[in-house]
């Protein structure tokens, strides 16, 4: 038996996730990150506060030896600060070569969306948050906001 090389099992992973998108809940909006670009998903650790940095950015976590920033979805969208509880978690996630976690309400499941079921969002700014979602996904109960990792890291 062949040991497949790093690029075949890199387009069998991209393979198995296409159209599959990782759900959560920040503050009452449904959103949703392509589950291709998911590390893991922890529950809230302790975070050290790194001074002058964004407000946004809660601080730094040590996960297994790396050092990995945190961003705080709810300072992100401008949503009012809520307790953490035991359905708020920290999605770790990976785009291009930047691992951070994004701190979310609560995890609501994997979606398969199909192409057909992906539209861009309406041309008017509804909120502030409306800035950070590159596609509408709808599904069978409502929809998602598909959210853009670029805009919400580096906008």
């Amino acid at each position: 038996m062949a040991l497949m090389d790093h690029d075949m099992m890199e387009r069998r992973a991209a393979d198995i996730t296409k159209n599959l998108y990782l759900a959560f809940v920040i503050e009452d909006e449904q959103y949703a990150v392509e589950v291709s670009s998911i590390k893991e998903i922890i529950g809230v650790v302790p975070i050290t506060i790194v001074p002058q940095t964004e407000r946004y950015i809660k601080g730094i976590i040590n996960l297994r030896g790396d050092i990995i920033p945190v961003i705080d979805m709810r300072t992100r969208f401008m949503k009012p600060l809520v307790e953490y509880d035991d359905q708020t978690c920290i999605v770790v996630v990976l785009y291009q070569e930047y691992i951070l976690g994004l701190i979310v309400d609560q995890i609501i499941g994997v979606y398969t969306l199909e192409e057909d079921a992906i539209s861009p969002p309406p041309n008017a700014k509804l909120s502030y948050s409306n800035q950070f979602v590159k596609n509408i996904g709808r599904k069978e109960d409502g929809i998602l906001l598909l959210m853009d990792l670029e805009k919400v890291l580096f906008t």
